[in-house]
């Protein structure tokens, strides 16, 4: 029985730079890469079409062929991770796991479990740091906590960076180190249980022009002016180190902007408990109305209101909503219509192609004032005065609502003045 290690590709769907990958290359055996479709994931999915689904497959395809040009090849298994390790422990003499590190608490979990049981057939388990360029504890304030207010979390951030070098790690030089087999298909789309989406997925190459511009367009959702590569950091398919580079030479805001992914990573890592809770517990006592008609028209993109209803519209249709969008939205869902702030970022998971868990509750959070830097309860986005600020000629409202201005688009379902008056009220008795 052939002595390999292997290499689990989860969140980092690319052969270059890629941290776990490399120190498997580089220790003494041959390094079978695999990948797991969870049903433990995966049969949670409520939606068959779901284009995330078709886009990791597809990526899995394009690595296969990467790894076949070596004459190895990607084994991919859909099932509980469990029984793939089972399966593999039968088929091979399993020296290590080698993988990078993932954040969230589903994942932690089932490492942990996993990690044992390699464990305890003798096989280590080894994690590393890819998917972030800080994490953990690695940022701390001066009392030696976690930061909890983004802004001095930015500050300690990029003094620590100019102080350490950006690592990149070259397995290209070191894939001749590959496992060496007859590589076996992958499966469909169907074999997952899955059909074709419509949805299509943007390019993952970084557009210098629009970075260059990103402090001056990113705000104006009629404008091509955000990178789109929220997918790709996602699932991995750009190293977070190849954006953070770009982004130190060509956009500050930009760069703040992944940092902010780092926070919200390093808050659900070091604070898990706001998955499902509010950050700031005394939020929690806040009375949500929860209409579910009103929220029913949210989702749809039917509240009378263009620049939110466009938003909404604009996801359904391609699984992506402009940044400046979704604060909108999401502001006008937690307070104009006071519908749990759990209740929108359900729905974003859902639909959002780049859907982080960490990202998604910490917008929701801050949009709901629960979070941390949140936007403070008394703040309520008027969405008549965003769309005339961000969308004064109604380019993107109307793409995405071809009736507007006649009688097929409905009267706004509630008056601004009105909710956000009691929108102020109702946090400020429940928090006081």
């Amino acid at each position: 029985m052939k002595k390999i290690n292997i290499f689990w590709h989860r969140r980092d769907l690319r052969t270059s730079d890629n941290a776990g990958l490399y120190y498997a290359l580089n220790d003494s055996l041959p390094v079978l890469p695999i990948f797991i479709f969870d049903t433990n994931i995966l049969d949670k999915l409520e939606d068959k079409h779901d284009a995330r689904v078709q886009f990791i497959l597809n990526q899995l395809v394009r690595i296969n062929k990467d790894y076949q040009n070596l004459k190895s090849g990607l084994m991919v298994f859909n099932c509980s991770p469990e029984k793939a390790f089972e399966t593999l422990m039968e088929k091979f003499e399993v020296n290590a796991i080698f993988t990078n590190r993932d954040y969230e608490p589903y994942a932690k979990e089932r490492d942990q479990h996993i990690s044992r049981k390699l464990n305890d057939n003798g096989i280590a388990f080894h994690d590393f740091k890819d998917h972030v360029i800080f994490e953990k504890r690695e940022i701390l304030t001066d009392n030696k906590e976690p930061y909890k207010v983004f802004t001095p979390y930015k500050n300690k951030w990029l003094d620590k960076l100019s102080k350490n070098k950006l690592e990149e790690f070259n397995t290209d030089q070191c894939l001749n180190n590959l496992f060496q087999y007859d590589s076996e298909l992958l499966p469909s789309l169907e074999d997952l249980g899955f059909k074709e989406s419509k949805i299509q997925i943007p390019g993952n190459s970084i557009k210098e022009e629009i970075i260059v511009n990103y402090g001056d367009d990113r705000d104006y959702p009629a404008k091509n002016g955000t990178s789109r590569l929220g997918v790709h950091l996602r699932f991995g398919t750009v190293s977070i180190r190849y954006a953070v580079k770009h982004a130190r030479n060509l956009s500050e805001i930009w760069l703040s902007e992944l940092i902010w992914r780092d926070f919200y990573m390093m808050v659900l890592s070091n604070y898990p408990n706001v998955v499902g809770n509010a950050f700031k517990p005394k939020y929690d006592r806040i009375p949500w109305i929860n209409n579910q008609e009103h929220f029913d028209k949210w989702c749809a993109g039917k509240t009378g209101y263009p620049i939110v209803d466009a938003g909404m519209r604009e996801l359904n249709a391609t699984g992506y909503m402009h940044n400046r969008v979704r604060m909108v939205v999401a502001s006008f869902l937690t307070k104009h219509l006071l519908v749990d702030w759990r209740w929108g970022e359900h729905y974003f998971a859902k639909k959002l192609l780049d859907f982080e868990l960490s990202s998604n509750n910490g917008g929701w959070q801050w949009a709901a004032g629960t979070g941390t830097d949140a936007q403070p309860y008394f703040r309520v986005f008027n969405p008549t005065s965003q769309q005339d600020k961000f969308d004064k000629q109604m380019a993107y409202i109307k793409k995405w609502i071809p009736e507007i201005n006649t009688s097929g688009y409905p009267a706004p379902i509630v008056e601004h003045k009105k909710a956000r008056e009691r929108a102020i009220n109702t946090y400020k008795e429940a928090v006081s």
